[in-house]
């Protein structure tokens, strides 16, 4: 490899979904909506929470941290593909893809780590109920949040900065329609094997571990709710987990599948749809799963809708 061909590259070309020009515009259309439709439902969610001070409990607290990490998510890589398909653009600059690498690793290992959060409120909350308030207390939840994100400001600056050291050749086609890391270090020159086993390194320890603990606390609490006598008490206790565990299951589910087919196949096309699911797909079904399973979170809505509208909040149901 001569020199002379190793540069820090000005920009990359993002391929996005499709090259066809005639599907650009349903592209373009699916992806606006998708991405308003983020915003809005998690925007609701999280302005539901605040407006009612029934929801100011541990739960809803992180569960509204949530829906701020999933708009965040999603405004990481929509709003640039969609400025790419209007202005019939490829281009992202170097500091762009960097940029837009660091905050996609971010919000995507808050949203890990937030729910591995919340599984231990549920933990808690079934397996222990009258100590609930003095284990989950204020204080506890502030430096479980800011442990979020010192940890998940730590993945990114190390991923970041290790990518930041690479050289790049002349070829700089990303097959994807953001900049993932993976694919990123991949377009390097330079030796990778430091990066690769930082990435390798990092996704045992942040995401299999988050997910063995959300497996342990979802274990106590299935031996738990089978020690509870009535069939009533069975499905109250659990119903308050099943909107998690639903978001749990999707989360990691469409992780799952970006790794298993990035794995199995070749097919640029096929792991960016896989990473379209976590990274858009998932963030805009997480308020439809919340607001349809949780009663508290329908009633806060309804009453925020009601105030929006001028006719006060609602009646309460008799």
């Amino acid at each position: 490899m001569e020199p002379g061909n190793v540069t820090r590259p000005s920009e990359f070309l993002l391929l996005g979904l499709s090259e066809d020009p005639q599907l650009q515009p349903l592209i373009y259309g699916l992806f606006l909506s998708m991405y308003l439709t983020t915003v809005l439902g998690n925007l609701l969610i999280l302005l539901a929470i605040v407006s009612d001070p029934h929801l100011h409990t541990p739960m809803y607290f992180f569960l509204s941290n949530l829906s701020s990490v999933d708009i965040g998510l999603t405004s990481t890589t929509v709003p640039k593909m969609l400025v790419n398909i209007q202005t019939h653009s490829q281009l992202i600059t170097y500091a762009g893809c960097i940029t837009q690498m660091y905050f996609l690793l971010l919000f995507s290992g808050l949203d890990i780590f937030l729910l591995t959060v919340m599984a231990y409120d549920r933990y808690v909350a079934i397996c222990y109920p009258l100590h609930y308030t003095v284990i989950i207390h204020h204080w506890l939840c502030g430096l479980l949040l800011l442990a979020c994100w010192i940890l998940g400001v730590l993945n990114s600056l190390l991923h970041t900065l290790m990518a930041l050291r690479l050289s790049f050749c002349s070829h700089l086609e990303i097959p994807h329609f953001f900049c993932e890391l993976d694919q990123v270090v991949h377009r390097a020159c330079s030796d990778t094997f430091l990066n690769d086993m930082a990435i390798y390194v990092t996704a045992v320890l942040l995401a299999m571990g988050p997910l063995a603990g959300i497996l342990f606390s979802y274990s106590k609490i299935i031996s738990s709710i089978r020690a509870v006598p009535s069939a009533r008490g069975k499905y109250k206790a659990f119903s308050t987990c099943t909107s998690h565990l639903s978001v749990v299951s999707l989360f990691y589910c469409t992780l799952l599948g970006v790794y298993l087919s990035s794995a199995v196949t070749q097919d640029w096309c096929s792991t960016a749809v896989a990473s379209l699911m976590y990274t858009v797909v998932t963030p805009m079904l997480n308020p439809f799963i919340y607001s349809l399973r949780n009663e508290d979170i329908k009633r806060a809505l309804r009453g925020l809708l009601g105030r929006a509208s001028g006719r006060g909040p609602a009646d309460p149901p008799l």
